[in-house]
């Protein structure tokens, strides 16, 4: 071939620009993914069952909701670092998921954004409605807040933030309706 560099294999010739191409493909598609993991990675979520009522958190409910919760706190670091509100989708809705749009609209016009490190979270579960529609959640969240001005950190402390969450069940998984930091339970 004329102009195209070639690598000699077992089984004939393979052009360079096939494996280039090749390996960018596999780097787009997984680096999301490699990306989520690391992020979630970040996020411990401790749940406290014991005080639900009326009714009693199932074991199974109990894993999705710390599964969802979760995620619901890396998409919300994703998007707010980035500026962005596609990872939020699916994990917020109502109130919770207006307030992230506003907060996401306000920083890109300041050009600020926060990053979310080292989270943990110790929920406890207040209130479980009889239909299992609507959860009720106490979160003492901890975690390093930078609010960053394009690379720069321009605020950095460390926080803990109380948070009353109403969850509901949705077609596939638990999703964040609303999300309020208070300053006591």
């Amino acid at each position: 071939m004329i102009g195209t560099t070639t690598i000699r294999t077992v089984s004939g010739e393979f052009p360079i620009r096939f494996a280039v191409a090749v390996i960018t493909l596999c780097v787009l598609l997984f680096s999301p993914v490699l990306k989520l993991h690391a992020a979630d990675a970040g996020v411990q979520v401790q749940l406290d069952v014991k005080n639900a009522g009326p009714r009693a958190v199932e074991t199974l409910t109990e894993r999705g909701i710390l599964r969802d919760y979760r995620f619901a706190w890396t998409s919300m670091a994703q998007a707010l670092e980035s500026n962005t509100v596609d990872p939020l989708a699916g994990a917020f809705s109502g109130e919770a998921m207006q307030w992230l749009r506003q907060t996401v609209a306000s920083q890109q016009k300041s050009g600020l954004s926060r990053r979310y490190l080292d989270q943990s979270h110790r929920l406890e579960v207040v209130f479980y409605a009889p239909e299992g529609d609507v959860m009720e959640l106490h979160d003492t969240a901890e975690y390093q807040l930078q609010i960053r001005d394009g690379d720069t950190p321009i605020h950095d402390e460390h926080v803990t933030v109380r948070y009353v969450v109403l969850m509901t069940p949705g077609a596939d998984r638990w999703v964040v309706r609303q999300l309020q930091a208070v300053p006591q339970f």
